[in-house]
């Protein structure tokens, strides 16, 4: 089951805060910077875990771009978004679209998603497989376990005229050190209408990788790795450069 298959109607109110015109700008650097495929037109890219298509809106302004993500309903709100984007829906684990890209990205942290080491490993060399010879692949990692704070609330609250919602998040540390360490948020969610209030559960779990265990999975997937600490929203960037 999807971690978003009730929530992807308000994922975008949730994650208004994001200034996504400028982490894709962000990214479209990097991918300049890095990225030593030559070719007359636009490079090709594909967004792993595209969510809503919100980085895409404005990636595709450089890019001949697609997009995959897992969840129907987020591919729902993308298509509206971006009508002249193709979408796939698709587990970055073990997609495969035939075809290869100049560049992929999997950002907003969705790579944690994965959970353990082995599919961390399994996600990254599925995505080396679809790049081109001189492409790149950007990874925005979750949290390492020592930057996670567990047993910490958070909430979030939109109030539109029409609707209003509220999220509060429990968080807890699972897992051991031998057998991996992973997150898990329980998200409660309250949405009031004028047809009544609503509330619903879900549960997020992500996986907290090591800069070792990140490294360790480009250079399985024979990329050349690049580690950029700050990122493009603090929480690092992976970049991985394909022979």
């Amino acid at each position: 089951m999807s971690s978003y298959q009730h929530s992807a109607a308000i994922y975008d109110a949730i994650y208004s805060f994001k200034d996504y015109a400028r982490e894709a700008q962000d990214v479209h650097t990097v991918i300049q910077r890095h990225c030593r495929v030559k070719t007359d037109d636009h490079l090709t890219l594909l967004d792993v875990a595209c969510g809503s298509g919100h980085h895409l809106q404005h990636l595709q302004q450089h890019y001949a771009a697609q997009g995959l993500d897992l969840e129907p309903g987020l591919l729902d709100v993308a298509r509206e978004r971006c009508p002249n984007i193709i979408f796939v829906q698709g587990d970055m684990l073990d997609f495969d679209l035939g075809v290869q890209f100049d560049a992929i990205t999997c950002l907003f942290s969705a790579i944690g998603y994965v959970k353990t080491l082995d599919r961390l490993r399994a996600a990254v060399a599925n995505m080396a497989r679809h790049l081109h010879p001189g492409g790149v692949l950007v990874i925005e990692p979750w949290f390492a376990p020592e930057d996670w704070q567990p047993n910490t609330p958070h909430a979030n609250f939109i109030d539109e005229p029409a609707r209003k919602i509220a999220r509060l998040t429990t968080s807890e540390l699972c897992g051991s050190e031998d057998d991996g360490w992973f997150s898990r948020n329980d998200m409660h969610y309250l949405i009031a209408t004028t047809d009544g209030v609503e509330h619903f559960v879900e549960r997020h779990e992500l996986g907290l990788f090591t800069s070792e265990h990140y490294l360790a999975a480009f250079r399985a997937a024979r990329l050349e790795v690049i580690y950029d600490p700050k990122g493009i929203t603090g929480r690092g960037l992976y970049i991985g450069l394909q022979s």
